[in-house]
């Protein structure tokens, strides 16, 4: 008999087998290409908010800078764009564009890959002053943190061309 949630499981198994018979393995796993880099890389010291938000992700994806050989030197740019404006003129909500333009450096300070990432996300302003606030401090954050994991990403997926 006919079962969606049979074929579901089989296609799924299918899929398994094949992502397995091609060589595929997990970054983070024994003989993944991420253990080249985790735990060996120290974001450039913090100078904003934004940037203690985006060192705390990049220690969680990355591993803290126990031996740390590489440094991640990188620059935040935050836009502040208006995105709801009423008929008084008021704006109720705002956007923060976001980049990350980043360089991993080894311990000469040749950079081994570089590159640029981009997120948004956005924020309400209705509400009191200290809700706007919090609100906005609460985006810059989120967007730090996005910017991060993109970041992190790049450079799992550069790790294996770095050296051992």
């Amino acid at each position: 008999m006919w079962s969606p949630d049979r074929l579901t499981r089989r296609a799924a198994l299918l899929g398994l087998l094949a992502v397995s018979a091609c060589g595929l393995t997990p970054v983070y796993g024994p003989s993944g290409t991420g253990q080249r880099i985790f735990g060996k890389i120290r974001p450039r010291d913090p100078r904003s908010f934004e940037d203690f938000a985006f060192n705390r992700k990049i220690s969680e994806r990355v591993g803290p800078d126990t031996d740390a050989p590489y440094l991640l030197d990188y620059q935040l740019s935050v836009g502040v764009v208006p995105q709801a404006i009423t008929p008084d003129q008021v704006t109720t909500r705002y956007s923060l564009n976001g980049t990350a333009d980043f360089a991993l450096r080894d311990s000469s300070g040749a950079v081994l890959t570089q590159g640029r990432v981009s997120t948004f996300t956005s924020y309400s302003t209705t509400g009191t002053t200290t809700a706007t606030l919090t609100a906005e401090s609460d985006a810059r954050q989120r967007l730090a943190e996005m910017l991060a994991d993109q970041v992190a990403t790049r450079l799992m997926a550069a790790s294996a061309q770095l050296p051992e």
